[in-house]
């Protein structure tokens, strides 16, 4: 039985008073079965990572380097990450993607960074709005999935989460439906089975894209469904909480 993973993608939102705010009532919250993990920008991780201290709610990055350690400048290498308290990265997320045109192959480079780490990469994948008008959600979505997992050991898959979130709901406001969502999510959980049928079963599939407390549960029942990656709902405590509720 896959345990249902709710995680908030800060985004480039944050500052002390707000990480206090956020992370204390999250941090103190008793009556949740599900899994949380949050993830703050860099800058905020390490005073993230005191707060979390003993509550078991996991602390995540938005990103990390292609290499290790080295002559980088602005880069940060997954086992900085790891020194630091985080235990997963959320990579190939949509806004990487297009704004600093971030491919498939670059993905995978931070995918084995993240593993060699010891790090739990949360790999996104999505099409935007062009794409899915044009019939071509599952080419685009299968295609950014394969181009990991075919790369990969048993082991190492074993070790990933997905997200699917469809561009064209993140920030938008648009939802896809259950069904919409839980159709992608069963095809990505398909090809993960041709790499390796244990590992696909085990593989906690999200879903992220406008994502709210009200939408949630309905979401969260499909089977393949495994929890949420929330944007703009997880920087308020009680929007956050309840959609780990709705989880639970």
């Amino acid at each position: 039985m896959r345990q249902k993973l709710v995680a908030g993608n800060w985004k480039m939102n944050g500052s002390f008073d707000l990480l206090k705010s956020l992370l204390e009532p999250v941090s103190q919250e008793k009556g949740l079965s599900c899994q949380l993990l949050v993830c703050p920008p860099f800058p905020y991780l390490a005073a993230a990572a005191d707060l979390l201290k003993s509550s078991g709610v996991f602390l995540g990055a938005q990103d990390c380097a292609a290499t290790p350690v080295g002559a980088y400048t602005g880069e940060v290498a997954a086992e900085m990450l790891a020194e630091m308290g985080v235990s997963h990265v959320i990579l190939g997320h949509s806004e990487r993607r297009h704004y600093q045109a971030e491919g498939d192959a670059l993905v995978l480079a931070k995918v084995k960074q993240a593993l060699a780490a010891g790090l739990k990469p949360v790999v996104c994948v999505g099409e935007t709005l062009e794409e899915k008008q044009a019939g071509q959600t599952a080419e685009v979505v299968l295609r950014q999935v394969q181009a990991v997992a075919t790369q990969l050991s048993s082991e190492q898959l074993g070790q990933l989460i997905f997200a699917y979130e469809p561009v064209w709901a993140i920030g938008s406001g648009l939802t896809a439906t259950p069904d919409q969502a839980q159709e992608v999510h069963s095809l990505i959980r398909k090809a993960l089975a041709e790499q390796d049928q244990q590992q696909a079963a085990r593989i906690q599939l999200l879903y992220g894209g406008s994502v709210k407390a009200e939408n949630a549960a309905s979401l969260f029942a499909m089977p393949d469904i495994d929890g949420g990656l929330i944007g703009g709902a997880s920087l308020n405590a009680s929007q956050f909480l309840a959609i780990g509720h709705a989880a639970s």
